[in-house]
């Protein structure tokens, strides 16, 4: 499902909304990546 389709209905997505999916990877991975992320925002 694309975040598009729900432009002007309830279930719209704010621009301020950060999703984070995450897998099997060791949690030092995962705050490093973030962190990393973060930085270069």
């Amino acid at each position: 499902m694309t975040h598009l389709s729900t432009v002007g209905s309830q279930l719209e997505v704010p621009p301020s909304l950060v999703r984070i999916s995450v897998g099997i990877e060791h949690v030092d991975d995962l705050l490093a990546d973030l962190a990393q992320a973060l930085a270069s925002a």
